[in-house]
């Protein structure tokens, strides 16, 4: 351990945060714009001298000044953030890093999840947590010639997820269906998965997954070592196929159903990027065409958007009757007092 302290920095703290962004930017990182803690390292003259963040159960944002390199101050600082983490009953952690890097924080008892080379390395503190995910999906594999995969938030599930379901069912053997575990969305995780399988119950060789931590939505993926927003997407998108490519694997998938939506820049090049990268790894790349209400594409944004208005009656031609009835039920009251509040619904 250091001489050094480490104390939290409060958002309110406006002084302390500058000096946090100036040494991130100084050592070419940028304030990710999700945390939910950040600590900072101080010498005697009060300069961070080191800092670190946390969102969620991940580790961000950590860096160490150029003058105080080879002072193992980031052992300090990720030892401070996983006792917080620890606090608050988060055990299982997880970051990403630099390919650099990657060799520093293995020691520290971080493993390889995915990689993309000379970009980002996706780690986690437990040896056997992805090998284990991969374990228990395995049971569920069905041998088969045509096997697909879908990756759905359904915030929430809409006639364009069912649409897009029922194509998969349709035209394969098995269809594996992850939902997205991640609750960064208005409707929570166990909602979703809810209205996925009921919506999903009529089709019986679709077989439903929770993504658990290892497929995240773009929403919450790390932005702060990236140039631009559009590196980030390209990022996420390589890295999450990199994570889908081992669960492929496992399952035996060979194709891969992603629907399209001309309006969003994120899915656009999350799409094209499939498009050229599954092939390399032999599963194909199905982007099914939007279905369309009135001759718009259904979207989960359009239906938020619905809500927050007050508009039901429009409802019934983009959702279907399993969704329609939830909403109509005072389990949805809570969900939809927090969609009428939010000042913006429409997300990619």
């Amino acid at each position: 351990m250091s001489e050094y302290a480490i104390t939290q920095v409060e958002p309110s703290e406006k002084r302390m945060n500058r000096k946090v962004d100036q040494l991130l930017l100084a050592e070419g990182i940028r304030r990710d714009s999700n945390l939910d803690y950040t600590c900072a390292m101080l010498d005697d003259d009060w300069n961070v001298i080191a800092t670190g963040s946390c969102f969620g159960n991940t580790l961000r944002c950590m860096a160490v000044s150029s003058d105080h390199q080879g002072e193992a101050l980031m052992n300090d600082i990720v030892t401070h953030l996983m006792q917080v983490q620890a606090e608050r009953g988060n055990y299982h952690l997880f970051l990403y890093t630099k390919c650099s890097s990657a060799v520093f924080f293995g020691s520290l008892g971080f493993y390889e999840i995915a990689r993309i080379p000379d970009q980002v390395v996706f780690m986690e503190n437990r040896r056997t947590g992805f090998p284990d995910y991969l374990a228990e999906l395995e049971k569920t594999r069905k041998d088969a010639s045509r096997v697909a995969a879908l990756v759905m938030n359904a915030n929430p599930f809409t006639l364009g997820h069912q649409y897009l379901v029922e194509k998969a069912a349709s035209e394969n053997d098995v269809v594996h269906l992850f939902v997205v575990s991640e609750d960064a969305s208005l409707f929570p995780f166990d909602v979703r998965k809810k209205l996925i399988q009921a919506g999903t119950a009529h089709l019986p060789n679709v077989i439903l997954h929770e993504s658990g931590p290892y497929i995240i939505s773009s929403a919450t993926f790390p932005s702060y070592f990236q140039k631009d927003e559009n590196a980030v997407i390209e990022s996420h998108a390589n890295l999450d196929l990199a994570v889908f490519v081992k669960i492929a694997d496992r399952l035996g998938i060979n194709v891969r159903y992603v629907g399209d939506e001309p309006t969003s820049i994120v899915t656009g090049i999350y799409n094209r990027i499939m498009s050229e990268k599954l092939p390399e790894s032999g599963i194909s790349c199905v982007i099914v065409p939007r279905m369309e209400s009135e001759g718009k594409a259904i979207s989960a944004s359009t239906v938020r958007s619905l809500i927050k208005c007050g508009d039901f009656d429009a409802l019934s031609a983009l959702l279907p009757a399993t969704t329609l009835d939830f909403l109509r039920s005072d389990q949805a009251k809570p969900i939809i007092g927090r969609i009428r509040a939010e000042a913006n619904v429409i997300h990619y």
